[in-house]
């Protein structure tokens, strides 16, 4: 497939951050995008992610994604406040106003966790993008103030039971009548679409994770662990930049490889086993997610092979099918994706009874890729800055037989499908060729 360039883009790194920062300006486009979702009556009050104490804080700490995508900010405990123009009080025009909080430095905290930024930091507009910036423990003053009408909605990324609203249930702390709803689904619709610098981050953790799956096909052979193939893969991306796994890897021999949520475990791969290597890392916060199936001795027998030409048959037949802004990744529609991977490998080969293999193709299509490796999807079809999986799969227990190949699509801004990992083999010979090459 013919790839294109990404439109390029400046990635800014300031304060602490120690990964790839967009632009101020992309963020805040992101926030008045959202605050036109929030109707006259309604505004968006979304909150980070907080750090665990104790023992619970062993896995570090993960930014909440929404926070992330509005902010591209990485310290715990803050919340950013978004409301739309509307009639306020005496109806008066109130403008567009964000506002982001922060907690209050703690400075024997930071000595365990690091240096934060603060309300008091200096530079915070240049390091953040926001005018306003006001200590956390003021976020019901500025409510009250900026509440847009006596009964208003917030939306938000906080059940409404969270301790963060206890002052909203107060009869007497609050003006009029307040209503607190998910929020998320509205942030969702919008990051269902990729803006370009989303694109180059994901496109750089794609990279980073082709260049760990060519070093297991190049250390893959009978003997090693599944642990130890994993292992290796996870050293490799994240030695080029990607700061941890998108997700828990996936590395399946023999009956395992028939197993779709299999950890890599301390089986060895044994001579003639096929290997299911679902592994990819997340860099600067955004996910890729990529499936390559290898023969363990760097051969596929010929039922392997078999079963893997269709495999890809059917995920070349459904990028075929691709149509930007019709096609949908779900569904039985004539615009379904799956329903033309399905056909494909209904009509292609047999079980060992005779029986078509769409029975053992047990799982969707794809799904979008984010900030998340399971984005939100939103509703739309797949148009211009979409990024998903295609990724159908055979798994035949009786036969100890898996085989998925899976690979990060991006649609471009003039509706070209472009495959963000193509650069690694898809035919079995080229897969059988890079495993020779080490």
């Amino acid at each position: 497939m013919r790839k294109v360039a990404l439109v390029a883009l400046v990635l800014v790194s300031t304060f602490s951050f120690s990964i790839d920062r967009q632009a101020n300006a992309d963020y805040h486009a992101r926030r008045e995008a959202l605050a036109q979702k929030a109707g006259n009556t309604g505004m968006f009050l979304v909150f980070a992610g907080v750090e665990a104490e104790g023992p619970n804080d062993i896995y570090g700490f993960y930014q909440d994604e929404n926070y992330y995508y509005l902010t591209g900010l990485t310290d715990p405990g803050g919340a950013v406040l978004i409301v739309p123009a509307h009639t306020g009080k005496y109806g008066k025009t109130v403008p567009y106003t964000e506002v982001l909080f922060l907690p209050s430095n703690d400075r024997t905290q930071e000595k365990w966790t690091g240096p934060k930024l603060g309300p008091d930091s200096p530079h915070l507009k240049d390091k953040t993008g926001f005018d306003r910036v006001v200590p956390l423990d003021h976020i019901r003053d500025v409510l009250m103030e900026l509440t847009p009408a006596p009964i208003a909605t917030v939306y938000t990324n906080k059940s409404a039971d969270d301790h963060a609203f206890d002052w909203l249930r107060r009869t007497n702390s609050f003006p009029g009548f307040v209503h607190v709803e998910d929020g998320t689904k509205m942030i969702g619709d919008l990051r269902a679409f990729k803006d370009a610098g989303e694109a180059a981050l994901i496109r750089k953790a794609v990279e980073n994770s082709v260049a760990a799956h060519f070093a297991a096909m190049k250390a893959m052979k009978p003997g090693q662990t599944e642990h130890q193939i994993a292992a290796l893969m996870e050293y490799e991306y994240e030695r080029r930049g990607c700061e941890r796994p998108a997700y828990a890897s996936i590395v399946g021999s023999g009956f395992n490889s028939t197993i779709l949520h299999y950890s890599a475990g301390p089986k060895v791969i044994e001579d003639g086993d096929i290997v299911v290597l679902d592994v990819a890392g997340e860099y600067s916060g955004y996910a890729s997610d990529i499936t390559r199936t290898l023969p363990a001795n760097g051969h596929f027998t010929q039922r392997q092979r078999e079963i893997y030409d269709i495999v890809l048959g059917a995920q070349q037949a459904a990028i075929a099918a691709f149509k930007s802004g019709q096609s949908v990744l779900t569904g039985d529609s004539p615009n379904s994706l799956y329903k033309v991977a399905m056909d494909y490998i209904n009509t292609h080969g047999k079980d060992s009874h005779g029986q078509p293999l769409g029975q053992y193709f047990i799982h969707g299509l794809g799904h979008n890729v984010g900030l998340n490796v399971h984005d939100p999807a939103g509703d739309k079809p797949l148009g211009p800055g979409s990024v998903f999986t295609i990724e159908p799969g055979i798994y035949i227990p009786d036969e100890s037989l898996g085989v998925r190949i899976e690979d990060d699509f991006w649609v471009d801004p003039t509706g070209k499908l472009v495959e963000l990992s193509g650069a690694l083999p898809h035919t079995a010979d080229d897969v059988e060729k890079a495993m020779k090459s080490q």
